[in-house]
Parts: structure tokens; C-alpha cells; sequence
């Protein structure tokens, strides 16, 4: 294995999918950890799912994959979803998790009627990639080797994903630490944020819309399984291990990133080490591994009984 790692094949092929699923892990785990608290996990997944019509609605209207117009479309998606939930809440008199419910397959399955009727796997914008993502192709053609990582022409033909999960990730984790402390008292205790002044919903949406550009950037790489998983697994699995929100927080990175780089690896050589012609799914075994951490996290975490709130 270690010859593995130092060939430049491994640079070439392994490097930047590995890093691209960190970034992605990361970018979705900052603001998951403050769902699971709110116990608003299941927002990370219905963005995930809504955000896919979107996507390929922008992609019909400009012809091209394309970041910043399917961020638009994901993010008209997402206001159009509210609309929906709260139309069929007051008509329907239903209770809010059954209209989310209702509203999020349909329109996830709206996304993949449209991806099916389209002609966007021409462009590598199906059903498949909307679901597992195209991690295994995000390779490194320019490099020749870890010296490549010191070569600004090899860093050039690096794979645009990683530097825009690069940045993605920068940003949520600098407004996490500028913003920590209102964003702590509010998802402890909204009666008194809202005592001293602190503007709980307009916390409670920008966390959303965190959690959105999260899905959004990793959503063209890795697709919506691993994007599912990583909102909720690392943080969840992190919970179990700590009451202190900073440990806490602390734990879901480790989780994540362990989740994307185990996961990459045993789907990319796993297979070859047990003389298996073919690898496996990169998107659905980070999603695997992500759920073993959690699940060893209910079996063995110090704080599974759920003991003491976190601080």
C-alpha cells in the first residue's frame, strides 16, 4: 500500500478525488453538527434532494454544467419547496414533517424524470452522477508525482472541484468561528437568543443556506448519497462521543474526513487486494463508512445514553 501512496500513479488518480471528498465531507459536517442539535437533520437531506431539479433546470436553460447557475437554480428550488410545504401545510391541514415529506420526493423525482427526458448524460449529468457523483474521474493528468503539488503549471490542470470545495470549505468554517457563539446560544436555547436580542431566524436561515452551498458544491462531484451521509453521520456519530460543542464539532471533521479518505481507498484498492476485477462505488462506500462510524459511535460512544447537553 505505501507503494501505492508514493507512485505518481497514486497523485495522479487517488489524490485529488481523496481531497475532493474531504472538502466535500467537511463543507457538509460544520453545519450538520448544528442540525442534529436543532434536530433539523433531515433538512441536509431534503436540500439534497431539492436541489437536484434545480440544478438541471439550470443546466437546460444555460447548456452547460456550470457553478453559479446551478446555484441560482438550486437555490429558486429551495424557496420554491418552502412555498410548496407551506401551501400543502395550511390547505391540507397536514402536520410540517408530512408536507416536507410529500414535497421533497416529489420533487426530487420531478429532477430525475427531467435528467431522464434530458440530454444531459452527454455531459455527465444523469441519474447515475445526480446519485453517486463522478469522483473516480476527477483525476490529475498534469501531475508527475508529489512534486507536483510545487509545480504551478501541474496545479493548473487540477480538477476545478477541489479548488471550489477548497473555498466552500474556507467559508463555512470562517463564518462557523466568527459566528460561534450566536449560532451556540440560539440552537441551545432560542428563548433566551431571542431575550438578548439575536436574531434566531435569521441564524436558523443562514444555516440553511449554509448547509445549501454545502450541497450545492459538492453535489456536481460526489452526488447526493455522499452529501446525504456527511450532513448527518459525522455529526451524529460526534455527538455520541462528547457533550462539549467545540469536541464536538471537533469529532465530526475527524469523522468526516476518516469517512472520505477509508471510503475512497477500500472502494479504489480493496477489491484489487482481495483479487477483485473491479472497484467499487467511491460515493456509496464513503457513505457506508460514514454509517459504521456512527453506528460503532451507538454501540461504544461514551455519551450513547445521552447524558449531559452540550456547552
Amino acid at each position: 500500500m505505501l507503494d501505492e501512496i508514493f507512485s505518481p500513479q497514486f497523485v495522479q488518480l487517488s489524490l485529488p478525488p481523496i481531497l475532493i471528498g474531504a472538502l466535500a465531507a467537511i463543507a457538509c459536517a460544520l453545519p450538520g453538527n448544528f442540525l442534529v442539535l436543532r434536530r433539523q437533520a433531515l433538512i441536509g437531506d431534503a436540500i439534497s434532494h431539492v436541489v437536484l431539479p434545480g440544478i438541471v433546470v439550470a443546466f437546460l436553460l444555460t447548456g452547460r454544467v456550470s457553478t453559479w447557475p446551478m446555484m441560482i437554480g438550486a437555490t429558486v428550488a429551495a424557496l420554491v419547496a418552502a412555498i410548496l410545504i407551506e401551501a400543502i401545510r395550511r390547505v391540507g391541514r397536514m402536520e410540517p414533517g408530512a408536507a416536507m415529506g410529500v414535497v421533497f420526493t416529489a420533487l426530487f423525482a420531478f429532477g430525475v424524470l427531467l435528467l431522464e427526458q434530458s440530454g444531459s448524460r452527454n455531459v455527465h449529468l444523469d441519474v447515475e452522477h445526480a446519485l453517486y457523483g463522478n469522483l473516480e474521474s476527477l483525476i490529475w493528468l498534469d501531475a508527475n508525482g508529489w512534486g507536483s503539488l510545487f509545480d504551478a503549471r501541474a496545479l493548473a490542470g487540477l480538477p476545478p472541484e477541489l479548488p471550489r470545495l477548497a473555498i466552500v470549505a474556507a467559508l463555512i468554517a470562517t463564518a462557523t468561528a466568527l459566528f460561534w457563539r450566536p449560532l451556540a446560544i440560539s440552537t441551545f436555547d432560542e428563548s433566551y437568543a431571542q431575550s438578548i436580542g439575536l436574531p434566531t431566524r435569521l441564524i436558523a436561515f443562514a444555516l440553511v443556506a449554509a448547509a445549501a452551498v454545502a450541497a450545492v458544491a459538492a453535489f456536481e462531484a460526489v452526488g447526493s448519497i455522499i452529501v446525504i451521509a456527511m450532513f448527518v453521520c459525522p455529526p451524529a456519530a460526534a455527538r455520541l462521543m462528547t457533550d462539549r460543542l467545540g469536541a464536538q464539532v471537533a469529532w465530526s471533521l475527524l469523522f468526516a474526513v476518516i469517512s472520505a479518505v477509508a471510503g475512497y481507498v477500500i472502494a479504489g484498492y480493496g477489491p484489487l487486494w482481495f483479487g477483485l476485477p473491479d472497484a467499487v462505488s467511491a460515493a456509496g462506500m464513503i457513505a457506508t463508512i460514514s454509517g459504521v462510524i456512527l453506528a460503532a459511535a451507538c454501540l461504544w460512544g461514551p455519551r450513547r445514553l445521552g447524558a449531559g447537553s452540550a456547552a
